[in-house]
């Protein structure tokens, strides 16, 4: 071997290529192909595979700062999307080192393999602190991530396809993240060799907006007490209240809530003036504020992991909580009537609200915890409450 040979730089196979022009080379990973989206980093440092089946990232390319991403390898247990087979709508991951063999006695396969099956593009060898750094000083920016095995590249296109991407603003995605039809749900959470289980008691029965709903959501409700029916993020005042609910539950999702609140807030708000008991998280959180009156923003960078701080004026507790969210509700937006419930520790945007006088409430992360810590899981025991409440009223 030549001293040339022994430095000579593998050809980069995959490329992120930035709606500035910038090109980062790395390896590819996952699906073969190119796909465009905007570009956030993820703190957590555990529950990648419900990260990457989380619906709410649709349209977005999900960079990790946690160095080391696959070593647990993937199964079928911790797919967030309702249904298993359907894509979650990520474009693609950008990691900095490469995925190693699992060990995991969970693992059922290679990540690269799974990434492969679910049509996902990936990208190793990256310098995400450096990616992440200018994510926070210069805000989100959208992207074209590509692999391709021979390291042929259409540069002039990529580029091309990168700065005409409009980004999220105005994008509507929820419908493509919502099941198409209305169904029943019954299973609740894993537990410790036994996996999952089947819901014993459904005190409650509870109408959830599926706006690109997570499984382990539904599974928390139902191991509340609820008797959950899933509607579409379409669904109709009718179609709500036809049901009798006890209470309504609006979900989580992807896009700009002012472009899906054009079908979904009215909705919402004939809900809420009906009285019916109704708890909302993250886009549900946004669109319920638009409906009774306020206004949401695109974010700077996002809040995007599984270590954020909230303050809960509510109990005068901080909770460590999970967060996916680009848009946020304007607090100073909201009218009279509605409080403001908790805060962001880390820059002091809503994070909650609810009506003062009606038995209405919503927050603006993932109390489910999946992935994340399980500080937030009394929410839902709120929701029942409050259901209970209005019953015996």
């Amino acid at each position: 071997m030549t001293t040339a040979d022994a430095w000579s730089e593998t050809p980069a196979t995959a490329l992120l290529v930035l709606s500035d022009g910038s090109v980062i080379e790395g390896q590819g990973l996952g699906a073969t192909g190119q796909a465009v989206g905007e570009i956030c980093f993820n703190t957590a440092m555990t529950g990648y595979q419900e990260i990457l089946t989380d619906p709410s990232y649709s349209g977005q390319i999900i960079t990790f700062t946690f160095p080391h991403i696959g070593n647990v390898g993937a199964n079928d247990e911790d797919i967030e999307t309702v249904n298993m087979a359907a894509s979650s709508g990520i474009r693609g991951v950008v990691l900095a080192a490469s995925i190693t063999d699992p060990a995991n006695y969970r693992s059922a396969r290679h990540l690269d393999a799974w990434l492969k099956s679910r049509d996902l593009i990936g990208i190793c060898g990256v310098d995400t602190r450096a990616l992440t750094a200018l994510i926070r000083e210069k805000g989100v920016p959208n992207g074209v991530i590509a692999h391709a095995p021979d390291a042929r590249f259409d540069l002039p296109a990529l580029k091309t396809a990168a700065a005409e991407w409009p980004g999220l603003v105005g994008m509507d995605l929820a419908k493509d993240a919502s099941t198409t039809q209305s169904h029943p749900w019954s299973q609740t959470t894993w537990k410790w060799d036994e996996g999952f289980g089947e819901a014993k008691s459904r005190d409650f029965k509870v109408v959830a907006i599926d706006f690109g709903i997570k499984r382990n959501i539904l599974r928390l409700l139902s191991e509340a007490g609820c008797d959950v029916t899933v509607l579409p993020a379409t669904a109709t005042a009718s179609d709500v209240l036809a049901h009798e609910p006890d209470g309504v539950f609006l979900s989580n999702g992807p896009g700009d809530p002012e472009a899906t609140g054009e079908y979904s807030v009215e909705m919402i708000r004939a809900v809420v003036e009906k009285g019916v008991p109704t708890f909302g998280i993250c886009l549900g959180h946004q669109m319920l504020a638009l409906a009774l009156g306020g206004n949401t923003v695109k974010m700077h960078q996002g809040h995007h992991g599984a270590n954020h701080p909230v303050y809960d004026h509510t109990t005068g507790k901080v909770e460590i909580t999970s967060m996916n969210h680009g848009f946020a509700v304007d607090a100073d937006s909201l009218p009279d009537n509605v409080e403001q419930t908790h805060v962001s520790l880390f820059d002091g945007s809503n994070c909650g609200l609810a009506i003062k006088d009606k038995p209405v409430f919503s927050v603006q992360y993932h109390p489910e915890a999946s992935p994340g810590p399980r500080d937030s899981h009394y929410l839902f025991e709120r929701f029942t409450d409050l259901m209970q409440s209005s019953r015996s009223a």
